[in-house]
């Protein structure tokens, strides 16, 4: 048989240009991690974390799941919390011996104490590492322990970055209440408690109110146990370190005592408290929550019905005297502008006063 050089070298070019083009396909298409194999890495991530700080950290896992009907594991989302900045260097040399092991791709980005780890495989992201180090203890006034109690709760944090840098740029103890489901739900449950502050979960609730716009998950009157357990569950995957709850609206909701009585016992389970925003003058959530033995409390003041710098601190004083008349009190407002900058003013002339500041864990029974 005759060699044909340049019928071989035309041959060897094809197929090369073949195997270039099946390269480039296969570069170009995106896979994912098997769900076993996704959550090997995950077991793998968690066991560094917990070596790392020599097993004393807290580590959470929140699922991403792909949209549509199938509702299959997108990625995991991994907590973790750190005693000091010290164990940060071992961990991210443990995130990148697990990486090369399973041919990962892996990102770095740190800002502001939080670190963040993207790994992925095949450019689709299998697994984000969110490492925090808390700043410092819990901010606490210095108040003598027989002093008043008045506990801050500002709620609807999550939608805006700035409106949350205001709230943690101050300098006394409050407790932040966040809305779930929103793009910036988890990031400023974490910095705030990265930072000290005490993290609530602003659970809605159906309103009576004319006009109130419902928001897409809420509790609604009508929720058996179940459905009343499976919506809480999915709000609290999205705002990490929660420790209790208060009503965002819900004047319709906190009224009705079947669907009270169908939340408390998921907020006992979890050894959550509850703050009842008193929405409605008809509410029967506090003594709901008193019948389960959740450790629960009521609103007593709103500070910025009228969102002016002196109505504000008119009843920032007006919470000062109830805390003083009753020996605890708890005022809610809202991350205005105007609120933190009575909030600046007023709060230190309340401690000089004798008050104490303390979070909402802090008043409740």
């Amino acid at each position: 048989m005759k060699w044909d050089a340049g019928a071989a070298t035309s041959a060897w070019a094809a197929l090369c240009l073949a195997a270039l083009l099946v390269a480039g396909v296969s570069g170009c298409r995106k896979t994912s991690l098997p769900k076993k194999d996704l959550r090997a890495v995950t077991a793998e991530i968690v066991a560094a974390a917990q070596k790392a700080t020599a097993r004393k950290t807290e580590v959470a896992i929140r699922p991403d799941l792909q949209p549509g009907p199938s509702n299959s594991l997108a990625a995991d989302n991994i907590y973790v919390t750190l005693a000091d900045a010290s164990q940060l260097a071992p961990l991210r040399q443990s995130l990148g011996d697990i990486a090369r092991r399973h041919s990962l791709a892996l990102h770095e980005d740190s800002q502001g104490g939080v670190a963040r780890f993207d790994l992925a495989s095949g450019g689709r992201r299998t697994h984000t590492v969110h490492v925090v180090t808390p700043l410092a203890p819990p901010r606490a006034s210095a108040a003598r322990a027989s002093a008043p109690l008045l506990a801050i709760i500002l709620d609807d944090l999550g939608y805006d970055r700035s409106a949350a840098d205001a709230v943690f740029a101050l300098p006394f103890a409050l407790t932040v209440s966040v809305l779930p489901h929103l793009p910036l739900s988890a990031e400023v449950a974490e910095e705030a408690y990265r930072r000290g502050d005490q993290v609530l979960l602003h659970l809605p609730m159906e309103s009576e109110a004319d006009g109130a716009k419902p928001e897409e998950i809420e509790l609604r009157v009508g929720m058996n146990p179940q459905q009343a357990e499976g919506t809480l569950a999915g709000m609290l995957e999205t705002v990490p370190y929660a420790v209790g709850v208060n009503n965002h609206q819900g004047s319709r909701a906190t009224s009705d005592p079947a669907l009270m009585d169908a939340l408390m016992p998921s907020l006992l389970q979890r050894g959550l408290f509850f703050i009842d925003s008193r929405t409605a003058a008809s509410t029967v959530a506090y003594d709901a929550a008193e019948r389960a033995g959740v450790r629960a409390a009521s609103r007593k003041v709103f500070l910025d019905d009228t969102a002016t710098r002196a109505a504000i601190l008119a009843q920032l004083d007006l919470a000062a005297r109830d805390a003083a008349r009753d020996g605890s009190a708890i005022a809610i407002g809202h991350p205005h502008p105007a609120t933190i900058a009575a909030l600046t003013e007023g709060v230190p002339r309340l401690e000089a006063r004798g008050i104490r500041l303390v979070f909402a864990s802090g008043v409740v029974h």
